[in-house]
């Protein structure tokens, strides 16, 4: 696995149907990591993901998920980034098997807790999981015993849902990084940071890598979520677009400089090309 020169780093964040081998090169010059996915493993999973393309949703449904993980994880191996997988499965042996394909390749493999489609959230897939934290925390364990680099992608604004008490939980079970789609909250990676520098925060989670994620689109949003505390930060939709890559790139390598100031975040409006 590439190591990043130095915390913070910029993630490539999986796009339904469209993040795979191919994609993550052509980011590669501009980002640390790219998530390929998400890819339904399990039959449930599966049939949820049908019913997305069903009604026009792109998806991959490759005959064999695990071949699939395997066949685009070798295709990156040359390709100087770390890679991920993010995975979607209603039972835990499936997230296990992915684990194993990734712990070989030198990949990360992150649980989905986030997609909120309501197939996927029916069959006790992404979002559900937020809400069943025990069953969270027996899949990241799952993954962590292969020897995979371990991740969570959730998100904010779940109501009912604590996702502090959810990074405890993920933490505690072996998680190496947590994946947090802000949603219009930004702050909620203040939560999940706060208290680092006075050592009040669970040790376990002290060593949590919680990367930002929604709408970083340059030197103003990257300033945002590093004063808000995050380690790293992704790019979804614009993972796609050189030109936004590139800015955003740019000001992460501001963030690893220490030229990134906490004034950066309200300077500026961004475009979005």
């Amino acid at each position: 696995m590439t190591d990043p020169d130095s915390s913070p780093f910029l993630v490539a964040a999986s796009l339904s149907g469209a993040a795979d081998a191919d994609w993550a090169r052509a980011a590669a010059p501009h980002v640390d990591a790219a998530v390929l996915g998400g890819i339904a493993l399990d039959p449930a999973s599966r049939a949820a993901a049908r019913d997305l393309v069903a009604r026009d949703r792109s998806e991959f449904l490759p005959a064999d998920p695990f071949a699939w993980i395997d066949r685009q994880l070798d295709q990156l191996a040359e390709t100087p980034i770390t890679p991920g997988v993010n995975v979607r499965s209603a039972t835990v042996d499936p997230v296990r098997e992915a684990a194993r394909v990734c712990a070989e390749r030198d990949a990360v493999c992150e649980v989905n807790a986030h997609c909120r489609q309501p197939e996927l959230r029916a069959v006790g897939c992404g979002e559900s999981l937020l809400r069943d934290t025990d069953r969270l925390a027996e899949y990241v364990a799952a993954a962590a015993e292969t020897g995979a680099t371990t991740g969570v992608k959730a998100r904010a604004e779940v109501s009912g849902v604590d996702l502090v008490a959810v990074a405890d939980a993920v933490a505690d079970a072996g998680a190496d990084w947590f994946h947090v789609d802000a949603m219009d909250s930004e702050a909620v990676v203040d939560e999940l940071t706060a208290g680092r520098e006075r050592g009040e925060t669970a040790r376990l989670r002290d060593d949590l890598t919680v990367i930002a994620n929604n709408g970083v689109r340059g030197r103003e949003t990257v300033a945002e979520y590093a004063a808000y505390g995050a380690d790293a930060v992704s790019v979804g939709r614009p993972s796609d677009r050189p030109a936004a890559l590139s800015r955003i790139a740019d000001a992460v390598a501001a963030w690893r400089e220490g030229e990134l100031l906490p004034e950066d975040a309200a300077v500026s409006s961004e475009a979005s090309p």
